[in-house]
């Protein structure tokens, strides 16, 4: 049987088939027979899982006296059965010029003809099936079930998503289906959902919605507040709706859809989509109001747009040049951030592209000719500006061993930050796994899921409970008997005595631990699928032990797991079962089976059919078949003497016990043996809290290289989220400094410049002061998403200098000295540097303060460039035009005499 075409992150829908007075196998029947088949009518399902209670069957249990006596085996019952429930057909006739087609029906329609199946005759009369068997409506052998509530077994559908397909639209496609599927249901029954994935989706992207709104509005604001015009303002703001719009086409056309991370890129964008207009409209608006009132308004704003053209086209290209390393990226963390890096870059290109062509066309109807005053914040920055910059430029020596002292300090405190793959994400479902003894029953284990239940549901915050046990129908998430599955559905956050995940975790802990030999470990619905497919293990952290030997595999992950166990953050610790199954071992004894002309293949079928049960046919009933089991009663197979006293019949035509030509023994054996690229494996897993996974797994690294010596041919790797952070870190290791060199190339290209170009990339590891200071003082890790804010200050931090530098060479181009061209350039770039820093800033502050689901990934990210941010502007604002001045003022060779000016002014 092919498995369904699905990714592991296909579990989007389940549901608790329910109904009082209805048996488990009666609900198993309307799932099966009710509810899957129209489902998987609906476009996006790959498949619909069956869960829990009792498949229906009917089962033959041959009386092995009775067999004895007339001299049958089970394969005669087993190829009777099988030969009388057959169709045929008989090709065709003419009747009278017709065609008519020939069959024989010989399908067995109920239970009753299968017990009226002739299975021998003897002395000329028919023994059949109900003389030699007992047969009777039963359930299948089960692998695993379900519980629910404290309530006992229950039965669960869990519909897969087609691969490929939208997750949100199947889902709603899926819940539409049910309410008709309501209607046709037996009194009684009724469907009650307990996962939806559709829920996570809409309230992460609503978060991410209300964010992007507000950003807009902040933006506005802050725009009329720096031009002080509202023509102006609504002039620069224009860009948004058009920018956003322009977006939403590209992605449709190249296939993004809009989910959290390309609507988080779109957020974060809000800020730096008006950086271009914003830059180009108070160039306009300079132009229109100190022009010459000769020339056509016209003319103004064309010398306007022309004169910083250039730089905005380099800041843009820039800032899309130093996304290049997030779009390298490969695995979970290239699937999440690739699309924020595309809106991103797409978002500031129509923006630029906007910027020089529609705002223009917009200006010369909105913003009007003639003088006008200056906002008053303005006024009052110039006025502390300008005197502020005299000093910092009069006083090289002072400014840089201040900035020096910044880059050292915030640079001491990176390795101090911590780090860890991925913030997580809070999905609204906890997943508790627990492990047991791992000889337990299926029916002990489940008993306990249910006294499990009722000691979590015991904490007010939870509000259902359904627990997994053993192997799924679809054989998808194959699990023993001692292993669980616990879906816990909580309150809203805001409902819960303490909005802290980490505290719920506590009080859930101290739960379990009630019951002893049941060790448990905490985890998402998709975090969980995620981390089985990157690592096939379900925890932050894994540590692989490979070797050979089972028993020294064993041995040393025991050591591990005390190793982790001691050590500082460590929850949740599980180590992979070996040892333990216990396991009646059925040896051939040649010589006897030899005498008696006995073959293996008769004893394997003899051991299957008895004891496991073999299906025989099935039964068409409507359009429901029915499986037909072969299988001995309990009584005959339930300990290894049973087994022994087995009949296996000779090649003269007698019989023997099974125990006389086998060699029958209990004995214990692995648990299961798991390989990875060819090697035996056991795996150690444990999640981390209170401190950083990156610290964590380097404390742990040391010790069980000091106190776990492996013997020829082992080796230990590390899994989980460290692997995943490691070959980020390697990857963008790679490619960090390709992007560097492209915006190299991009600054020197447009300056000509060696020494300019310098000067504005001296800019990037400055903004790192902001960024590292911020992320340490919040608590926040150094992620994949603060990395990731670290990369976009590449191109944001440069952006302000190429503005500000390109005026100082417009400025000198038109005769000024550097001194002046440095002072009046920075002033007059005031606006438009503190307008852009501060609109991108406050675009991200909606993303700061949001606390709904999905706000955790880009908190980290908007953190990093707030900060960098800040101490990139001050920097740019200061250190930038000292630096210009004291570079190029040397090659006028006139350094000294301006420095004394400024000293003087």
């Amino acid at each position: 049987q092919l498995a369904p075409i699905t990714t592991p992150l296909s579990d989007i829908y389940m549901f608790l088939v329910e109904g009082e007075g209805y048996t488990t196998m009666q609900l198993r029947d309307i799932l099966d027979w009710n509810i899957r088949p129209k489902l998987l009518g609906v476009d996006g399902v790959a498949d619909v899982n069956s869960l829990g209670g009792d498949v229906r069957s009917y089962r033959i249990e041959p009386r092995p006296s009775d067999l004895v006596s007339l001299g049958l085996s089970l394969t005669d019952l087993a190829e009777a059965v099988e030969k009388n429930n057959r169709n045929a057909a008989g090709d065709r006739i003419s009747v009278r010029d017709e065609v008519v087609l020939v069959q024989t029906y010989g399908q067995l329609r109920s239970i009753d003809d299968l017990r009226q199946v002739v299975v021998a005759v003897r002395e000329g009369r028919a023994i059949r099936l109900f003389e030699v068997a007992d047969i009777d409506v039963a359930a299948v052998s089960r692998y695993g079930g379900v519980t629910a509530n404290g309530k006992g077994e229950a039965v669960q559908g869990l519909v897969l998503l087609r691969r490929g397909a939208n997750s949100r639209k199947t889902v709603e496609a899926v819940k539409s289906e049910l309410a008709t599927i309501r209607g046709s249901l037996p009194r009684g029954v009724r469907i009650t959902p307990f996962y939806d994935r559709s829920m996570l989706i809409t309230t992460a992207v609503n978060t991410v919605n209300w964010s992007l709104l507000q950003a807009i509005v902040l933006v506005l604001v802050v725009l009329f507040l720096f031009l002080g015009n509202l023509r102006s303002a609504l002039t620069a703001g224009a860009i948004l709706p058009l920018s956003v719009l322009g977006v939403f086409v590209i992605m449709k056309y190249t296939g993004i859809t809009a989910n959290l991370m390309s609507l988080g890129g779109l957020a974060i964008a809000i800020g730096i989509l008006v950086d271009s207009s914003v830059v180009v409209t108070e160039n306009v608006h300079n132009f229109l109001s100190t022009g010459h009132s000769a020339l056509h308004p016209l003319h103004h704003i064309y010398r306007a747009v022309r004169e910083v053209a250039v730089p905005v086209v380099t800041a843009v290209l820039v800032i899309v040049a130093s996304l290049f390393p997030v779009w390298s990226l490969v695995g979970v963390e290239g699937k999440l951030f690739s699309p924020l890096a595309a809106t991103l870059g797409f978002a500031v290109l129509v923006s630029m592209v906007l910027s020089l062509t529609f705002i223009p066309v917009l200006a010369s109807f909105l913003m009007k000719p003639g003088a006008e005053s200056t906002p008053w914040l303005i006024r009052k920055l110039t006025n502390a500006y300008r005197p502020a910059l005299a000093w910092v430029l009069s006083h090289r020596k002072t400014a840089l061993v201040f900035s020096l002292v910044l880059l050292t300090t915030a640079f001491s405190l990176f390795p101090l930050l911590g780090s860890e793959f991925l913030p997580m994400l809070n999905e609204g479902t906890i997943v508790v796994q627990t492990e047991k003894i791992p000889t337990i029953t299926l029916e002990k284990s489940l008993e306990l899921d249910t006294a499990i239940q009722k000691a979590l549901l015991e904490v007010p915050e939870v509000t259902s409970v359904v627990s997994r046990t053993g192997a799924d129908e679809l054989r998808l998430d194959p699990m023993g008997f001692y292993q669980t599955d616990l879906y816990l559905v909580t309150k809203p956050i805001d409902q819960w005595r303490r909005p802290d995940p980490e505290w719920l975790r506590a009080r859930l802990r101290e739960k379990l631990g009630l019951f002893l030999g049941v060790s448990s470990g905490f985890t998402q619905p998709i975090d969980m699928r995620i981390s089985e497919m990157l690592t096939g293990a379900r925890a932050a952290v894994a540590i692989k032990i490979f070797g050979t030997d089972l028993a020294i595999l064993e041995e040393k992950a025991k050591l591990v797991e005390e190793l982790i166990t001691g050590t500082r953050g460590a929850v949740d610790v599980m180590r992979t079962q070996l040892g333990g199954q216990k396991m009646l071992d059925i040896r051939f004894s040649a010589g006897c089976m030899a005498c008696s002309g006995i073959s293996q293949s008769a004893v394997n079928d003899l051991v299957s059919t008895a004891v496991a049960g073999t299906l025989v046919t099935r039964i068409l009933q409507g359009n429901r078949p029915i499986p037909v089991i072969l299988r001995y009663p309990e009584a005959a197979r339930d300990t290894p003497e049973a087994i022994g006293a087995l009949l296996v019949r000779t090649a003269e035509g007698g019989i023997q016990p099974l125990s006389e030509v086998t060699r029958i023994a209990l004995t214990e054996g692995p648990m299961q043996i798991s390989r990875e690229n060819g090697f035996r494996m056991v795996v150690v897993q444990a999640n981390v809290e209170g401190r950083d996974v990156g610290g964590f797994v380097r404390e742990l690294q040391k010790r069980i290289a000091a106190e776990v010596p492996l013997p020829a041919g082992m080796f230990v790797q590390f899994g989980g989220q460290f692997e995943n952070q490691q070959r980020t870190s390697k990857r963008l290791g790679f490619t960090i400094p390709l992007a560097l060199a492209a915006i190299f190339f991009l600054l020197f290209t447009s300056f000509g410049s060696l020494r300019q170009t310098i000067l504005i990339l001296a800019n990037i590891p400055l903004a790192f002061v902001g960024g590292i200071v911020i992320l340490y003082f919040t608590g926040f890790y150094l992620s994949v998403p603060a990395s990731l804010g670290f990369i976009a200050l590449f191109g944001l931090a440069a952006e302000n200098g190429v503005v500000m530098m390109s005026y100082y060479n417009q400025l000198r181009e038109q005769g000024f000295r550097v001194a002046d061209a440095v002072m009046e350039g920075s002033v007059r770039r005031l606006r438009p540097v503190l307008m852009t820093a501060t609109l991108t800033m406050l675009g991200l502050v909606p993303l700061l303060l949001a606390t709904g689901p999905g706000s955790e990934i880009q908190k980290p990210l908007a953190v990093v460039v707030v900060g960098g941010l800040l101490s990139s502007t001050l920097l740019t604002l200061f250190l930038l035009p000292m630096m210009y001045a004291w570079v190029e003022g040397r090659t006028e060779g006139k350094n000294t005499d301006e420095m004394s000016e400024y000293r003087d002014s």
